[in-house]
C-alpha cells in the first residue's frame, strides 16, 4: 500500500494551495478547485473592466481577488441562478500550474470535468489525517451517533439503525450501493458536460477526455478520432502500469538523483553566498571611490570657501576704515589737526595717496571674491547612465544579433532580431539608437523596452543613418550588447500609391493582384500573335502601367521589388503631359536602323531615339542595372552595368527637377539625371517578357512578432 501522506504534494491546488476541494481538470490537464476557477475567471474579468487595477484578496497567487467580487460569487451561488449565468463573459483562463491562458470554449467552466478519481485520493487522505475523528450520522435526533456506511446513491452517511429506517428490505432504496463512512460522495454515473442528459461512453484521443454520443455526432468533437471507453480504459491502465513499473524499477536512480540534488542545493547556497559577497565587495569598492572623490570634492569647495571669506572679510575691513571717526578715515581726521607744517607735509603725503586709492575704490565698487560655486558643480551624468546599466553579465544568456534583412527602413524604422541557434532565453530585449553625426563627438542614446523579437520605430529624420544595438534581459541578468548595425533612412518622406487599373492599363499583356500592388507581365498567345507577321529586325514596344497618384511639388520616395527572373523591365517617372504620347504609341514597330526603304543610318536613328524619350526611365532586366547612355557616363559598356539589388527606390525631386535611384536596402544613389516636372509626375513602370514587379509595402505602426517558423 501507498503511504497516502507521502503523496500530499499532488493533493494540493496550485491556486489556493489548499487541498483540492471538487477539483476541474482544465483543457491544459491541470487540476485547479472549482471555487479558485471561479474566482481567477470573475478576477481575470474585473481586471479587464477595472483598467487592470489591483485588489486586495490573496486567495489566488496570480490574480488577486477583491472583496466585491467574492460577494458577487456568494450572492449568485446563493440566489439558485442557472449555471450558465457563473460563466463570465471571457472565456481566457490563466492556469496557475503552467502559467498559461486556457481557452476554455465557450461553456467556459461548465465545459470542464470533475475530477473525482483525484477527489476520492484527496478523501482518504483526508481520513488518515483525521484518524480518529468520527463521521456522524445525518440522520440521528441529537446526539447524533457514530455512522457505520454511506450510501453513494443518497449521498449521506448513516448508523445502522437510521440505514435500517432508510433503505426498508424490499424497496428500490435497499439496492443501493453503501461503502464504509466518508464524506466524499460522487455520482455513479459520469454525465457529459456539454450535453447534461447524456452519459459519456467514448473517449476523444485528438482532445484525451470523455465524450458523449451527441459530441461526436454532431458536437465539436464530430471530426476527431474517439474510442470506446472500455478500450480507452485498457489502454490507458495499461500505459500508466508500465509507467509506473518503469519507475519502480528506477528506484535506486531516482534516490541517487535526489542526493545528487541535495548536493546541489548546498552547493548552491554556497555559491550564492559567494556571489553576494562577490557582489558587496564591487559595490563596496564603487563606494570607496565615491566617498573619496566626494572628500576631494568638500575639501576643494572649503578651502575655496575659506579664501572667499578671507577676502571678503579684509574688504569689508577696508570699507569700514572709510566711516567717519572710523580707521583710515577717523586717523586722516586726526592728522588734520596738526599745526605744524613740516610735521604735516611728512605724514599727510603717504597718507593722501591711501585716501585716493580708498577714493577710487568707492567709485569702482566691485566684490573681492564670486559668493556663487559654480565651478564646483559635479556633472554625474555620465557616471548616472553608466550606473543605470551596471547588472550582472551571464554566460548562460545569449547576446542577441539584429538581423539587417528582415529590418528595414521605410516610412518607419523596422528593427528585427534573433539569438543565436532560435533559443529565446530573454524575459525581455532592451533596443537603443541614435542618429549617427559625425560632428559629435558622443550621442545619447534612446531606450525602448520590447517583450518580441521586432520593433517598430517612428518619427526619425529622412536622409540619415542611425546606430542601433540590442540586448536581453532576465531577470537582473543582462546579455552584453549586440553588435551595432548602421541603417540609413530613405531620402525623402515616402510617397504611396497604387498601379493604376484603368489610364493605359493592358489587361489582355498586364495582370495586376486584386490589392494592385503587383503587375506581372504575361509572356502568352498575345505577344506570339503580335509577332506573327515579324520577320527581321522587329521588336514590339513595352507595355506600361503607371501610378494612381501624382507628385505637383515636393520631394519624394518609393521603393519596389523586380522579381529576378525578369527579362525587361523599365522603370521610372512619366509627366502628365506626356502620358497620352505614351500610351499612344503603336504596339508593333519596325526598326528603321533594318528596314530597307528607311533611309536612315544608324547615328541618325540613334539621335532620333534619344529625342523622342517622352518620359524618364532606367533599363532592369536579367538580374541587372543598366546605367543609362549619357555624356557623364563611363565608356566601357561593362562598367554601367550593376548587380540588381533586392530593392529598388526612386528618388523624384520637382523643386530641383532632378530624379534619382537607390539601393533601397542601404539607401546608396546610383543613378541620378534631370527631369522635366512641369506637368503632375506619376510613377512610370514598363515591363516585356515575363517579368513582375512589387510595390513595397508601408510598415505599420504596430508590427506582430516574427514566429520562429518564419
Amino acid at each position: 500500500k501507498v503511504a497516502i501522506k507521502s503523496i500530499e504534494r499532488e493533493l494540493i491546488c496550485p491556486a489556493c494551495k489548499e487541498l483540492f476541494t471538487h477539483p476541474l481538470i482544465l483543457p491544459c490537464q491541470h487540476n485547479v478547485c472549482h471555487k479558485c476557477v471561479k474566482e481567477i475567471l470573475f478576477a481575470f474579468e474585473d481586471s479587464f473592466a477595472d483598467g487592470g487595477s489591483e485588489s486586495s484578496n490573496q486567495s489566488s497567487p496570480r490574480i488577486k481577488i477583491s472583496s466585491s467580487s467574492m460577494d458577487r460569487i456568494d450572492r449568485i451561488s446563493r440566489s439558485g441562478t442557472k449555471r450558465n449565468s457563473l460563466t463570465p463573459r471571457s472565456s481566457l483562463f490563466p492556469c496557475p500550474g503552467c502559467q498559461r491562458d486556457i481557452d476554455l470554449g465557450e461553456r467556459g467552466i461548465n465545459g470542464l470535468f470533475r475530477d473525482f478519481t483525484l477527489e476520492t485520493i484527496v478523501e482518504r487522505y483526508r481520513q488518515a489525517a483525521r484518524a480518529a475523528i468520527a463521521i456522524m450520522c445525518d440522520f440521528c435526533k441529537p446526539p447524533p451517533q457514530e455512522s457505520t456506511k454511506s450510501c453513494m446513491d443518497c449521498s449521506a452517511s448513516y448508523c445502522n439503525e437510521c440505514f435500517k429506517i432508510h433503505h426498508p428490505w424490499g424497496t428500490v432504496k435497499a439496492q443501493h450501493e453503501y461503502v464504509g463512512p466518508t464524506t466524499n460522495f460522487r455520482p455513479k454515473i459520469l454525465m457529459c458536460p456539454e450535453h447534461e442528459m447524456e452519459r459519456v461512453n467514448m473517449y476523444c484521443e485528438i482532445c484525451r477526455r470523455p465524450v458523449c454520443h451527441l459530441c461526436k455526432l454532431g458536437g465539436s468533437h464530430a471530426n476527431h478520432r474517439v474510442t470506446t471507453m472500455s478500450t480507452a480504459y485498457k489502454t490507458l491502465k495499461e500505459k500508466l502500469s508500465k509507467d509506473i513499473e518503469y519507475l519502480i524499477s528506477k528506484d535506486s536512480q531516482v534516490k541517487a538523483h535526489i542526493t545528487h540534488l541535495d548536493l546541489l542545493l548546498k552547493e548552491t547556497e554556497c555559491n550564492s553566498e559567494r556571489a553576494k559577497e562577490e557582489a558587496s565587495q564591487c559595490f563596496e569598492k564603487l563606494s570607496c571611490v565615491l566617498e573619496e572623490k566626494k572628500s576631494e570634492a568638500l575639501r576643494a569647495i572649503e578651502a575655496s570657501k575659506n579664501a572667499r571669506l578671507e577676502k571678503l572679510q579684509t574688504q569689508a575691513e577696508e570699507y569700514q576704515g572709510l566711516l567717519e571717526n572710523h580707521g583710515l578715515v577717523g586717523y586722516a581726521q586726526e592728522v588734520l589737526k596738526e599745526t605744524d607744517p613740516s610735521y604735516f607735509v611728512q605724514t599727510a603725503k603717504r597718507l593722501h595717496a591711501r585716501i585716493q586709492k580708498a577714493t577710487e575704490s568707492l567709485k569702482t565698487f566691485k566684490p573681492a571674491a564670486e559668493t556663487t560655486f559654480e565651478d564646483f558643480v559635479v556633472d554625474i551624468a555620465k557616471q548616472e547612465e553608466i550606473l543605470g546599466d551596471l547588472s550582472f553579465h551571464a554566460n548562460g544568456l545569449e547576446v542577441p544579433q539584429i538581423n539587417e534583412k528582415r529590418s528595414r527602413m521605410y516610412n518607419k524604422a523596422l528593427i528585427s532580431w534573433e539569438c543565436p541557434g532560435n533559443t529565446d532565453s530573454a524575459d525581455i530585449y532592451a533596443l537603443e539608437y541614435h542618429k549617427l553625426n559625425r560632428e559629435e563627438e558622443s550621442a545619447t542614446w534612446q531606450e525602448i523596452k520590447v517583450c518580441s523579437k521586432s520593433k517598430v520605430i517612428s518619427d526619425l529624420d529622412d536622409d540619415s543613418s542611425y546606430v542601433f544595438r540590442v540586448r536581453g534581459f532576465k531577470g537582473c541578468i543582462c546579455s552584453p550588447w549586440s553588435q551595432e548595425v548602421i541603417l540609413r533612412t530613405p531620402p525623402a518622406p515616402v510617397f504611396s500609391f497604387l498601379f493604376d487599373d484603368k489610364c493605359g492599363y493592358n489587361s489582355e499583356h498586364l495582370l495586376l493582384n486584386p490589392r494592385r500592388t503587383s503587375v506581372e507581365s504575361r509572356a502568352g498567345f498575345p505577344l506570339l500573335l503580335g509577332s506573327e507577321r515579324m520577320q527581321v529586325g522587329c521588336y514590339t514596344t513595352l507595355d506600361y502601367i503607371i501610378g494612381d497618384t501624382g507628385i505637383a511639388k515636393g520631394k519624394h520616395f518609393w521603393a519596389f521589388h523586380v522579381e529576378a527572373y525578369s527579362y525587361l523591365v523599365k522603370v521610372g517617372v512619366v509627366s502628365s503631359n506626356k502620358i497620352q504620347k505614351l500610351f499612344h504609341n503603336t504596339h508593333d514597330v519596325t526598326s528603321p536602323r533594318y528596314e530597307q526603304d528607311s533611309g536612315h543610318d544608324s547615328g541618325s536613328e540613334d539621335a532620333f531615339f534619344d529625342s523622342s524619350q517622352p518620359f524618364t526611365l532606367v533599363t532592369l532586366g536579367m538580374k541587372n542595372f543598366f546605367i543609362p547612355t549619357t555624356p557623364a557616363a563611363p565608356k566601357d559598356p561593362a562598367s554601367r552595368i550593376l548587380p540588381l539589388p533586392s530593392r529598388l527606390g526612386i528618388c523624384l525631386d520637382c523643386d530641383k527637377g532632378k530624379v534619382a535611384f537607390y539601393d533601397a536596402n542601404d539607401m546608396k544613389c546610383l543613378y541620378e539625371c534631370d527631369v522635366d516636372c512641369s506637368g503632375i509626375m506619376y510613377p512610370a513602370f514598363a515591363l516585356m517578357g515575363g517579368a513582375a514587379v512589387h510595390l513595397e509595402e508601408a510598415v505599420p505602426a504596430k508590427y506582430g512578432e516574427y514566429r520562429d517558423d518564419v
